[in-house]
């Protein structure tokens, strides 16, 4: 029965992102749908942690090193090779390769979890330094300049079997939102299938399933690999989004919200971190509109009223408040079966 609500859900959820798809560039205007386009590509990056986090129990405080690394790769592959298409791909081969290598060094030294975070958030500085220092001229690939902290041009989103029509704004937002629906599914079949039911099992106990066979530090590795190459996805969306692409995706910021999102929306779920990263994308853009407030603080209020009131994230709180209701409600109709059936049985025969 609660395999049925799942598909249930997944069906529904399905059928909401088909209709805010199809549905929101005839509603919202264009600097809204930019906005959304760079907030799906935000969601993809809460995806990748929420898959690594919440399913493998890695937690890596420098998810945003494979997101910003698939937003260069792409705007270097694009200007050089003047097809977007194939610098989709190599932006995600970049990302997933940088998780593979990064993650060889740190499952195969059994490095403890505190490390680990602590290793890849110190890559991730390391990246956003370097990448600061290349303003010069003779700081290039190829054809593309770096650009130090000005970022290098990022050519927009073509057609692959025409490289002379370029996307619409508009046209963007559906690869965006197709593309986030394509990931959010493909994740949910993965933490279905044997590979994703040993990594939940490895997170929950890693010593008990190696007795039983398993080697933790290929699954591991698996598990990261994919998750960096879907924020690598997610880079290429808000590189398109926002049009330049800088050293600032490397910086504590996105570091520190891609965990709040993930926190807030509730970790262990693959909707909550998208919901945790819309939510706070919002609530980031109108703190942006007034001057009462500061944003990082207001932020910060936040994760600490959700880690207090609701330490399990939105997503798990709403569902136990649901399946309480269901109960409820299965528990007045048992026992209004009952009655009527004690009432049935008590009427004299004639």
């Amino acid at each position: 029965m609660k395999h049925r609500q799942s598909n249930g859900g997944l069906i529904a959820i399905a059928v909401i992102g088909l209709i805010v798809m199809f549905g929101a560039p005839h509603v919202l205007q264009l600097f809204t749908i930019i906005n959304l386009t760079t907030a799906i590509g935000l969601a993809l990056l809460a995806l990748s942690l929420g898959l690594v986090w919440g399913y493998g129990g890695i937690l890596c405080f420098g998810q945003t090193a494979f997101f910003g690394i698939g937003a260069y790769a792409y705007a270097i592959a694009a200007q050089n090779f003047g097809d977007t298409a194939s610098a989709i791909v190599i932006a995600i081969a970049a990302g997933a390769i940088l998780a593979a290598v990064l993650g060889y060094f740190m499952f195969f030294g059994r490095i403890s979890d505190v490390y680990l975070g602590v290793i890849t958030l110190t890559v991730t500085l390391i990246i956003f330094n370097l990448l600061r220092r290349t303003s010069g001229p003779e700081y290039k690939i190829g054809k593309a300049l770096l650009g130090g902290f000005n970022g290098t041009s990022v050519p927009p989103l073509q057609i692959p079997w025409d490289a002379k029509m370029m996307l619409f704004p508009q046209q963007v937002f559906y690869v965006s939102m197709g593309t986030l629906l394509l990931c959010y599914f493909g994740c949910v079949w993965l933490t279905r299938s044997h590979f994703g039911r040993v990594c939940s099992a490895i997170r929950e106990n890693e010593t008990r399933a190696e007795l039983l066979g398993y080697d933790a530090r290929l699954y591991k590795l698996g598990l990261f690999s994919v998750g960096g190459g879907i924020a690598a996805v997610g880079g290429v969306l808000v590189a398109n989004g926002i049009g330049r692409v800088t050293p600032d995706l490397f910086n504590l910021t996105y570091a520190a919200q891609a965990i709040i999102w993930v926190i807030v929306g509730g970790r262990g779920t693959l909707l909550g971190p998208i919901l945790g990263a819309f939510g706070v994308f919002w609530l980031t853009s109108w703190l942006g509109t007034q001057s009462y407030f500061n944003s990082n603080m207001v932020l910060g209020l936040v994760l600490i009223l959700f880690v207090l009131l609701l330490p399990r994230g939105v997503v798990p709180a709403v569902a136990d408040i649901a399946s309480r209701l269901g109960r409820r409600k299965g528990g007045r109709r048992h026992r209004m079966r009952n009655r009527r059936r004690g009432r049935q049985t008590m009427q004299p025969a004639e």
